[in-house]
């Protein structure tokens, strides 16, 4: 056996599935993983230039792949006024004034992060930045609510006679006046006001979710919304900027925008500028071979599509159960000719009716197509009727999780579940039937809509709650995943749906040195500690690109 340049040994290896194995050591020759032999024979592969990796203990595992993230759009937050670590409503309102005090130059106050949990009934009011002497607007933490002040209003022309948009709402004063927050569809009525997203921002924050990200342990993602979007900036040219110089460090695979109130013709549009892309950007760097398809909006401002109709603040139930962005039978039309043209659809699933129409779509393209490499996934599935659950393995769909929020808390508990019929609750997030159904798993963060820590989300999915939460698991015990189908989830499984299962998401001979070292060893330590286990170094391609040691040096 050859010398290895880099030798992983003293710790358990997770290769990808399955429980770890003890007593082995992995080589690593350029950036490749060259073998994985038992302890005993590891010492043959070291030679004078070998840098040995001793574990001590920790967990080496493949890199983490993040199957629905937006990255330029959580880089840009970072970079602008950021609410994501604020605590309370008084909190985001003080962020606002003091980054709006810092930044006299920006003729707009953009950002986002809020937490609509923070404000009465999920929605905060223009009045609380009036005092700003400029047009504000800040989208939600979901990216599904934006907050305005008045000068924002004015400058759109938006008054009480304004409609509600069909994709959205605004919530309105008592003369009908808009209150400050627009749900869904209804943030693009500031389009054509508010200032457009700067190329450079949107490179340096694609750069700056590269760090954070990798710090995290991911080494590739599929980008939730490319093309045409108007809440988050287009993302292409930060990729291929980063690729021109060399700083793209990443695999992506970028799933393309489907417009709601566009038709077929734009299949064609996607498929074509798939194909453009591919003739310029190496592909083990960046394709867009996915179509985003929003089916319906979020649960804490009854957008998301629902079986039932929501209930009223007093427990009456009303005649609202939710948006189908897509026409169902339109949404049956696309996903059979983007699947007949090769492309992969990534849905946006989150009610029950939502989940029961994408895949109604899937079975179309299947019925129409035959059986196809598309690796379709439905993302969110807040809420899943158990009927539904079988239809996935039927279908050869992919369920996409973002387990951080399968856990009770303040959005869900205030905002969502007494809006829901009696027994809802027991529907969300059912990860234990799905994999009882033998349903293939992705995992992903939706960052930065939350967290992009994959060990925090794999806590929530084996717990069933967040650290230190006195609540019951949500949905039961039954729904709780064991610790090795969370990790697959988040490394073989989204390496599948992203097709890239063939060089990464495994530890295996041959394989993108794509790794990284867990500590402690998540399982090494009861379940509710798993959330302590961080990571030490992430490795791309066989050489290190984020070591923890560093960091502690510089931040000392």
């Amino acid at each position: 056996m050859a010398v290895a340049d880099v030798l992983f040994t003293g710790g358990r290896i997770f290769t990808g599935a399955g429980l770890p194995l003890a007593g082995h050591a992995v080589a690593v020759i350029g950036d490749r993983i060259s073998a994985i032999v038992p302890d005993t024979e590891a010492r043959d592969l070291v030679g004078p230039a070998t840098e040995v990796v001793d574990l001590d203990g920790a967990l080496l595992s493949p890199g983490f792949q993040d199957a629905h993230i937006h990255p330029v759009a959580g880089g840009m937050e970072l970079l602008q006024c950021n609410l994501a670590g604020s605590v309370d409503a008084a909190d985001s309102v003080a962020r606002v004034k003091a980054y709006a005090a810092a930044n006299p130059a920006e003729a707009w106050i953009l950002g986002g992060g809020w937490s609509m949990d923070h404000f009465p009934g999920g929605a905060p009011s223009r009045a609380l930045l009036d005092d700003i002497d400029r047009p504000v607007l800040l989208l939600s933490r979901d990216h599904h609510s934006t907050w305005v002040n008045t000068a924002a209003i004015r400058l759109a022309g938006i008054d009480a006679s304004t409609p509600n948009p069909a994709d959205g709402w605004i919530e309105r004063e008592a003369d009908g006046h808009p209150a400050g927050t627009f749900h869904e569809g209804a943030g693009d009525l500031f389009n054509d006001v508010r200032p457009p997203h700067s190329d450079d921002l949107a490179f340096r924050g694609l750069l700056a979710a590269q760090d954070e990200l990798i710090a995290l342990g991911i080494t590739g993602w599929q980008d939730a919304m490319v093309g045409t979007a108007s809440i988050i900036a287009d993302p292409i040219e930060a990729y291929r900027r980063a690729i021109e110089e060399g700083r793209l460090l990443v695999h992506v695979n970028g799933a393309q925008w489907w417009e709601r109130d566009g038709g077929l013709e734009q299949v064609e549009r996607m498929t074509a500028r798939r194909d453009a892309l591919a003739a310029e950007v190496p592909a083990e760097r960046l394709t867009i071979t996915t179509t985003k398809i929003m089916v319906d909006g979020v649960a804490e401002n009854q957008t998301a599509a629902m079986l039932s109709p929501y209930k009223d603040a007093h427990g009456h139930v009303t005649h609202n159960s939710g948006l189908s962005f897509v026409d169902p039978a339109l949404l049956r039309g696309a996903v059979t000719a983007l699947d007949a043209a090769g492309m992969q659809v990534h849905f946006h699933a989150l009610g029950d009716r939502a989940v029961r129409e994408a895949l109604d779509a899937v079975e179309a393209a299947r019925a129409a197509n035959g059986p196809s490499d598309g690796r379709h996934h439905l993302a969110h599935l807040q809420v899943v009727d158990e009927a539904e659950v079988p239809r996935f393995a039927q279908a050869d769909a992919v369920a996409n999780l973002q387990a951080l929020w399968a856990t009770h808390e303040p959005q869900l508990d205030e905002l969502t579940l007494p809006f829901l019929r009696e027994g809802a609750e027991q529907r969300h997030y059912p990860f234990g039937d799905l994999v009882r159904a033998g349903v293939k798993l992705a995992a992903g963060s939706d960052w930065p809509v939350s967290s992009a820590d994959p060990m925090d989300a794999i806590h929530v999915a084996v717990n069933r709650s967040f650290p230190g939460s006195g609540a019951e698991p949500l949905g039961g015990e039954g729904q709780c995943l064991d610790l090795a189908t969370a990790m697959a989830a988040y490394t073989s499984g989204t390496a599948y749906v992203n097709h890239r299962e063939h060089d990464t998401g495994w530890i295996r001979e041959g394989y993108l040195a794509n790794l990284v070292v867990l500590s402690p060893d998540p399982f090494a330590v009861p379940a509710t500690e798993i959330h302590r286990s961080t990571v030490l170094s992430t490795w791309i391609e066989g050489r290190p690109a984020y070591l923890a040691s560093d960091t502690a040096e510089e931040a000392a």
